[in-house]
């Protein structure tokens, strides 16, 4: 789903030639298309685990998946260092060939990088139903049924947490990314004019951090709180169905927002290597509206995706 080798995402490629919206749309699609298998496996899993050993099963199947969280780091660290490799490329100025290697290589990491994710998104599917399993035991929560009005009500309220969650860190990058865009610009003239100012960099890293500490606190608190609130205020019930709708929401959630953040972002290398063809090389307009495509994934793949793995396992 995220590598431009397969259909999906020349499918999206294909619609951007067209409109930025287009692209969007297909992409939104795709992502959530490519929950599908991911889904179908996790449900496999659990349900031969706790045939074979309860919930102890479950467990282990979660220390299985994390058995090989080695690879997982591996392979997700290679997406950015290529990445990387190609931004000072280019600000270095070398040839055009050179970054042409990076893309590929770039293309290749945001594949990966989506096999970790959902290696991620997976192990911390199970440890979230292992401890949802200890809560019940030591809360003597025996059924949670969800006629009970209390469990359904937390179940809603559980499978909204994902979504608010979601909301507050893509608006968190949206406002860190416009205050470095009003940095830059007051910068630049600067730089480029008569005065020949230095670049100030350790500002624009410190607009970058604090925001990434300041707006954690709200989204935090969330997924601290929710529980305790639930749990002192409305009872174990309550409790029981906010943690299970968290968990189901925040699987879908995450899984299709790492895909389709991956597939935007492999669209883009995809038409700028001429997969399209010469005319819809770098500088067409089917090149700038996958780059609308890949700025409004990066924050879903980035942030919103795997931070969803946090709800998962804290709530």
């Amino acid at each position: 789903y995220t590598s431009h080798s397969y259909t999906p995402v020349r499918e999206i490629a294909e619609t951007q030639k067209q409109s930025a919206a287009t692209g969007i749309i297909y992409g939104l699609a795709l992502g959530y298309l490519s929950c599908i298998i991911p889904v179908i496996c996790l449900g496999v899993t659990i349900l031969v685990a706790h045939t074979l050993c309860g919930m102890f099963g479950v467990a282990l199947g979660a220390l299985g998946m994390l058995g090989t969280m080695t690879m997982g780091l591996t392979i997700d660290a290679y997406g950015p260092i290529s990445d990387n490799a190609g931004g000072i490329a280019e600000m270095a100025g070398l040839p055009e060939t050179v970054r042409g290697l990076t893309d590929c290589l770039d293309a290749a990491g945001n594949t990966t990088a989506a096999i970790g994710k959902g290696f991620a998104i997976g192990s911390a599917a199970l440890v979230s139903l292992a401890l949802f399993g200890a809560f019940t035991v030591r809360a003597k929560v025996t059924t949670v049924d969800i006629l009970n009005p209390w469990v359904f009500t937390g179940l809603l309220f559980g499978a909204m947490m994902p979504y608010a969650f979601a909301a507050w860190t893509m608006k968190s990058v949206g406002e860190a990314a416009n205050d470095m865009v009003k940095e830059c610009l007051a910068q630049f003239p600067k730089i480029m004019g008569p005065e020949k100012m230095a670049p100030d960099y350790e500002r624009c890293i410190r607009i970058s951090t604090e925001a990434s500490l300041r707006e954690m606190l709200a989204p935090g608190a969330l997924v601290i709180l929710s529980p305790l609130v639930a749990g002192m205020g409305f009872g174990k019930n309550c409790c029981a169905g906010l943690l299970s709708g968290s968990l189901v929401s925040s699987v879908q959630l995450a899984i299709s927002m790492s895909n389709t953040g991956g597939a935007w972002d492999n669209s883009k290398k995809y038409i700028s290597a001429g997969g399209l063809g010469k005319e819809y090389v770098k500088g067409s307009e089917a090149h700038k509206n996958s780059v609308t495509g890949d700025t409004v994934g990066d924050p879903l793949k980035d942030t919103s995706g795997p931070a969803l793995n946090i709800v998962m396992k804290l709530t």
